[in-house]
């Protein structure tokens, strides 16, 4: 049985007035013991998984399952204590405390769980040794260089055992020789009863990981044959929020490019009609559609072809001096 299920999970919310949806339909079954990556670009739904992983937002649709426990069902207390006991999070800019020492800032969630001083500073010292900063837990973050302090804040995220460790671009901020003894670290918490998930760009990573989860939309490598599309009237091409991977040319008809609003309304962007294009930028930058694309008034035919031969299209209509 999956230490982790996520089924049907959609994330929603507002950017700039638009509804963006980084996070659609998305089903995963975790194993205890995994270190598991979230590999993606910037913007591709990373931190926001992440974040619904701890129960610090709300999906819009969908259930992720910690062992028997229904996170996006929580509320009120129950929520408190499952952020508590059952998630420690590792930031991507450390998030130390700059007045408090190392050790103390491992006890920080101790005291707050009300553990009592003497049983707090023996288990922060117990955590610092773990990730071999024993002697510099007198040390305030300032004296600390980023490869210590995030192993500072991987100390504090342990401090109650917990089930689930989540952490967001640990590596960021850290030059190579800083980044092999946090990499380590993370590989040796990834142990049965605790799964490990990391949201990264950082391909560095990627030997150490049990389970890859790629949410940046990759359009295949293989060549792919232009194909002809036919849409009736108002039929939809492609949703905001789909992967793509086609750039599409209209050869008759028209296309209306519109985007959905967070309040549910749309916004018509642009009417593209014979010989122009769209959707050129999902496949370019591993993107997902920005926009909804459906067929205009009348029916609609479109050429869908890979970025590589709409470039090599485009260059062999282009005009020679």
């Amino acid at each position: 049985m999956p230490f982790i299920t996520v089924r049907d999970l959609t994330i929603e919310y507002s950017s700039g007035g638009y509804a963006v949806r980084p996070i659609d339909k998305l089903n995963l079954d975790l194993q205890s013991g995994e270190l598991v990556l979230l590999l993606g670009a910037s913007g591709s739904g990373k931190t926001t998984l992440l974040s619904a992983f701890a129960s610090l937002l709300t999906p819009e649709s969908g259930t992720i399952q910690v062992g028997d426990l229904d996170v996006t069902s929580l509320r009120g207390k129950e929520r408190v204590r499952y952020r508590r006991d059952g998630v420690g999070i590792v930031f991507q800019a450390f998030n130390l405390v700059p007045s408090l020492t190392a050790r103390e800032n491992v006890m920080v969630p101790l005291r707050g769980a009300r553990r009592t001083r003497s049983t707090a500073r023996r288990r922060a010292e117990e955590l610092l040794a773990m990730v071999d900063l024993g002697e510099r837990a007198r040390h305030r973050p300032a004296d600390l260089s980023g490869g210590e302090q995030q192993r500072v804040a991987i100390a504090r995220a342990l401090a109650l055992d917990p089930p689930l460790v989540l952490a967001d671009e640990p590596t960021a901020h850290l030059d190579y020789v800083q980044v092999d003894s946090v990499l380590h670290i993370l590989r040796e918490l990834a142990q049965p009863g605790r799964a490990v998930i990391v949201a990264t760009h950082d391909e560095r990573l990627l030997p150490l990981a049990d389970r890859i989860v790629e949410l940046t939309p990759r359009a295949p490598g293989e060549a792919r044959p232009p194909e002809r599309v036919l849409l009736e009237p108002g039929e939809v091409l492609f949703r905001q929020g789909d992967p793509g991977e086609l750039v599409y040319v209209v050869e008759s008809g028209a296309i209306e490019i519109v985007r959905e609003r967070a309040d549910g309304a749309e916004e018509l962007l642009d009417v593209v009609e014979p010989s122009g294009y769209f959707g050129e930028l999902a496949p370019m930058f591993g993107l997902r559609r920005s926009a909804t694309a459906r067929a205009g008034a009348e029916r609609t035919v479109l050429i869908g072809m890979t970025l590589r031969e709409f470039r090599a299209q485009r260059a062999e209509a282009a005009p020679t001096s």
